[in-house]
């Protein structure tokens, strides 16, 4: 029950348009070849972002080797580190007031999965 009263609170306070953007993003990505890779990793922050609460992230089995830190890398260089370090500032600021401190953690849950979103799986 409050993993529902937590992402109502998330939805109505910013979580989706949070949560559109990053699909958005992902549709555009994902018009080119080389792109689809990233888009696909766009709808899974996307997901996130839009239920966060009851939501973990966890290292998947690494199937792709040494493909995931490449695009891991190239992830982190075209916007990664500043989509993270939004999600900290946010956590930063909801952390000040006790009722924000919940919504900070999942902030900070979502930094992880914004910064290297490859070889992530959400449970």
């Amino acid at each position: 029950m409050m993993n529902i009263l937590g992402n109502l609170i998330w939805l109505i306070f910013g979580g989706f348009l949070s949560a559109l953007g990053y699909f958005v993003g992902g549709l555009v990505l994902c018009c080119t070849i080389i792109g689809i890779p990233f888009g696909i990793q766009c709808f899974k922050i996307g997901a996130v972002v839009l239920w966060p609460f009851g939501t973990r992230i966890e290292n998947g089995p690494n199937n792709y080797g040494c493909l995931s830190t490449l695009c891991n890398i190239i992830w982190i260089i075209c916007g990664g580190w500043y989509t993270a370090l939004v999600h900290i500032f946010f956590a930063f600021i909801l952390a000040i007031t006790i009722i924000g401190i919940p919504f900070a953690k999942q902030h900070m849950k979502l930094v992880e999965l914004s910064l290297m979103p490859f070889g992530k799986r959400i449970v």
